[in-house]
C-alpha cells in the first residue's frame, strides 16, 4: 500500500512537481484527473501526494488555495516583488502599475523593488510607489544597499519576484542568499534589456525564514491575467484611487474624463501620481473591447453556428 503524505509543490518542470513532504522531496507526476478537469497543480500548491515508490509519487490531491497565477503559474502567493530599474534596462512603470493591478484583484500584495541605484538614481521611481502606498524600497544586488530592508519586508512570507528581464532578479535574491549561486545573464548593450535567466518556476526557502519563487520576467503577465473581473474591478485596483471611488458626482464614473470626478482631481492636486493614472488610461485603453464571449469563447456568437 502506498504511503500519503501533504507537502507542497517546490518546483515543476517538464510534467514533474517536486514536491517538499518535511522529511523528503518526492519526485511525482499528477494524476490524470487534474487534465480532464483542466487544473493544473502549480508551484506553491499545497498537496496531498501518494508514493508509488522510493522518491516518486503521485500529486493526489490539491488543497484550496489563497490565490492564483495563470502566468507565471504559481499559487498561494502572499505578495509580488516586482523588481524594477531606471539603469539599463529602464523600466517602463506602466509594467508595474499593469502587474500592480492584477495583483490587487487577486487579494496579493506588492513590494516595489527599483534595484540598480548604485548605477542609477532609483528615487524618482520609487516616490511615484510610495506615494501610491505600496511598500517600496531601492536596492543594489551590487553593493548590498536596502538589501536589510528587502529581507524585512519578505520575511515570514511567501513571495514571487518578477520584473522586466535584466533588472537583477537573480542578482538580488544571490544578494539575499548568497548561497543560491543562481545564474545571471549580462544585459545587451544592443537591445537594452537581458536575457531572460529564469525557465521555470521554483520555490526557495531562505534562511531568514522568507520563500520566494523566482519567476520569468514581465512578458509572463500575458493576456490570460486581463479578463473581465479586472475591467469591471479596475478602479479599485489602483489602491490609491480607493479612498475618491465613492465621492465623483456621476454613479458609474470611469475616472478618465468626467467632470466632477474626485479621482481626476485628486490626480490634478498631486494625491495620486499622475503617471499611475496615465497607466489606468492605458489600461483601460487595453480592456475596454474586452467582452464576456472573450473569457468564454462558447458565449460568443461567432461560434454559434460552429
Amino acid at each position: 500500500m502506498c504511503s500519503v503524505s501533504r507537502g507542497q509543490i517546490r518546483k515543476a518542470l517538464s510534467g514533474f512537481y517536486y514536491v517538499d513532504t518535511g522529511g523528503e522531496t518526492l519526485t511525482c507526476r499528477a494524476r490524470g484527473k487534474f487534465r480532464q478537469s483542466g487544473m493544473s497543480p502549480l508551484v506553491g500548491d499545497w498537496v496531498e501526494v501518494r508514493e508509488t515508490e522510493p522518491g516518486r509519487g503521485m500529486v493526489w490531491e490539491i488543497e484550496p488555495r489563497r490565490s492564483v497565477f495563470d502566468r507565471p503559474a504559481v499559487a498561494n502567493v502572499d505578495q509580488l516583488v516586482v523588481v524594477a530599474s531606471l539603469a539599463t534596462p529602464v523600466t517602463d512603470p506602466y509594467l508595474i502599475d499593469r502587474v500592480a493591478a492584477i495583483a490587487a484583484l487577486k487579494g496579493c500584495d506588492v513590494v516595489v523593488c527599483v534595484n540598480k541605484v548604485d548605477l542609477a538614481d532609483g528615487g524618482p521611481l520609487a516616490d511615484i510607489y510610495r506615494r501610491a502606498g505600496l511598500p517600496t524600497v531601492c536596492t543594489s544586488a551590487e553593493t548590498g544597499e536596502g538589501i536589510s530592508e528587502l529581507i524585512s519586508l519578505i520575511a515570514d512570507k511567501l513571495s514571487a519576484f518578477t520584473g522586466n528581464s535584466g533588472v537583477g532578479k537573480s542578482s538580488i535574491l544571490n544578494a539575499i542568499e548568497p548561497g543560491f549561486s543562481l545564474r545571471v545573464n549580462a544585459v545587451s548593450e544592443k537591445l537594452g534589456r537581458g536575457k531572460h535567466t529564469t525557465r521555470h518556476v521554483e520555490l526557495f526557502q531562505l534562511s531568514c525564514g522568507a520563500e520566494v519563487i523566482d519567476t520569468p520576467g514581465f512578458s509572463s503577465f500575458e493576456a490570460e491575467e486581463l479578463g473581465l473581473e479586472l475591467k469591471e474591478h479596475l478602479p479599485e485596483c489602483f489602491v490609491e484611487f480607493r479612498p475618491y471611488l465613492d465621492k465623483c458626482r456621476f454613479v458609474g464614473c470611469s475616472h478618465t474624463r468626467e467632470k466632477g470626478c474626485a479621482v481626476l482631481q485628486a490626480v490634478r492636486a498631486g494625491e495620486i501620481p499622475a503617471s499611475r493614472h496615465q497607466s489606468y488610461l492605458r489600461l483601460c485603453q487595453e480592456l475596454k473591447d474586452l467582452k464576456a464571449w472573450n473569457a468564454n469563447p462558447g458565449q460568443n456568437p461567432a461560434h454559434k453556428n460552429r
